[in-house]
Formats: C-alpha cells, sequence, structure tokens
C-alpha cells in the first residue's frame, strides 16, 4: 500500500486496526470469547474489566506476541503475518509499553531510543540521535538521555519506554498496563505523557486501571469480562450510565474506593 493509497482509506474511515472473531484458549481456558473490534485511525480505545478478563491478552494480540485460535486482525488492512522478517516488520508498524519498562539495562537512555531506528529501520546514527531528544524532551527526560536505566524513578523509566516506542514512528500504540507496576505518585507523569499523545491523535489502545485516565482521554471505553467484550460506549456513556449488569457491579466496586 503506498502513502496516496493509505491517505484515501483513512479519507474512507478504514479502520486501523480490526479484529473480527478472534478466539483464544490457554489449554481448556477460554480467555477471548469471540472478540470483534475495530480501531479507527487517531481513536483512543481504552480497555477496562477486572483481573483475568482477557484485556492484556487482547491487546498482546494486536502485535501477535501471542497468537490466536479462531479469528482475524488486520492492521491497516492487512492480515498479521505469521512469523519471520513481515513479522518483524508488523511490529516495528506497532508500538508496545508493558507493565515492565523492559529498557537494555547497560545502554544509555539515548541508546535504547535509538536502537530501534538504527537497527531496524537503518536511520543514520546523527539523525535517529536527533529524533530521540527530540522525543525524550517530549516526555519530559531529555536532560536524563546520557544516564542508564538504573539511576531513573520507575516513571521515568517508563516515559524512555514510551519514547523508544515512539521512536519507530508506529502507526497505533498499545499499552498493556502501563502504570501498574508505578509508585502512585509516578502515575500522574506517566498518564500525563499518554493524554498528551492522545490529543496529538495517536492511535492507542490502553489496558489499564486508571479510570480516570478512561473518562478523559478515552474516544471509546470497551468493558471485557471473563474473556469477552461486554459493553463499549463513549466514557460519558459507560460510566454515567452502564447498560450491563456486570459492568455495573465492577464500576460499583471501584468507584467507592
Amino acid at each position: 500500500m503506498t502513502q496516496s493509497d493509505s491517505g484515501v482509506s483513512a479519507a474512507n474511515g478504514a479502520p486501523l486496526v480490526v479484529l473480527e472473531h478472534v478466539d483464544k484458549w490457554f489449554g481448556d481456558l477460554h480467555v477471548l470469547q469471540d472478540i470483534n473490534l475495530s480501531v479507527a485511525r487517531g481513536e483512543v480505545v481504552v480497555v477496562i474489566g477486572p483481573s483475568g478478563s482477557g484485556k492484556s491478552t487482547l491487546c498482546r494480540t494486536i502485535n501477535r506476541l501471542e497468537t490466536i485460535d479462531k479469528g482475524t486482525i488486520t492492521l491497516d488492512g492487512q492480515p498479521l503475518p505469521q512469523e519471520g522478517k513481515e513479522l518483524a516488520r508488523l511490529r516495528a508498524e506497532v508500538g508496545m509499553v508493558f507493565q515492565s519498562f523492559n529498557l537494555f539495562a547497560h545502554k544509555t537512555i539515548l541508546e535504547n531510543v535509538t536502537l530501534g531506528p538504527i537497527k531496524v529501520r537503518g536511520q543514520k546514527k546523527a539523525e535517529a540521535e536527533k529524533r530521540g531528544l527530540e522525543l525524550l524532551d517530549r516526555v519530559g527526560i531529555a536532560h536524563q538521555s546520557a544516564k542508564y536505566p538504573a539511576q531513573l524513578s520507575g516513571g521515568q523509566q517508563q516515559r524512555v519506554a514510551i519514547a523508544r516506542a515512539l521512536a519507530m514512528d508506529p502507526k497505533v500504540m498499545l499499552f498493556d498496563e502501563p502504570t501498574s507496576a508505578l509508585d502512585p505518585e509516578m502515575i500522574k507523569e506517566v498518564l500525563d505523557v499518554m493524554v498528551d499523545l492522545a490529543r496529538q491523535g495517536m492511535t492507542m489502545v490502553v489496558v489499564t486501571h486508571e479510570m480516570g485516565f478512561a473518562r478523559t482521554a478515552a474516544d471509546r471505553v470497551v468493558f471485557m469480562a471473563d474473556g469477552a467484550i461486554v459493553e463499549e460506549g463513549t466514557p460519558e456513556e459507560f460510566f454515567t450510565n452502564p447498560r450491563s449488569e456486570r459492568a455495573q457491579d465492577f464500576l460499583g466496586k471501584i468507584l467507592k474506593h
């Protein structure tokens, strides 16, 4: 697909990520049950639900960190490749930020951010470093670029992980509970960066327990329970008038605390 073609599909409102009738089992456990979900370009979809509902598994199928047993997943109109170079190319299009920061301990912050563009995209070192510093500045830690991950707080490391994912110029960013390993005072600094990204039109799928983020940054909230999508809607609809008993029960428990 050429740039002009992708522009046409965007103009036609073709969704960027599409999951159709996706099923996945871990042994006898049916962790994803007939999942149908489309994510439009520039849309921020926040996936919430109780622990064990399949949220992280769903997120990880989008860049094939988890395989699926049935159904199809397409990214920008192309089916997810099975393996090899095509899969590596796909992963370059999909940024992923995990609970744990997964930074290379023996590389500086800037080296962590520039590694992908140099190795995978074939960028010149100087060009990658210039862009890397811009991204570190965007997430508020350019002044730490010469340090190593262990010298940074958890919140700072997670912001480096976000900059590293952005350095690949991904079409979509996946966040799998990016704040769950952080101390409370560090959570806000990471969420602020994510809210900023959302405002700038990045396509995002975010699995999180942070209801404040879901309310302020999401275009759509997807509520999962027992491996299925139970309901979805705007944050306003979902938080003020959840339709399903399961969602009412979930919100009743978490919003009281």
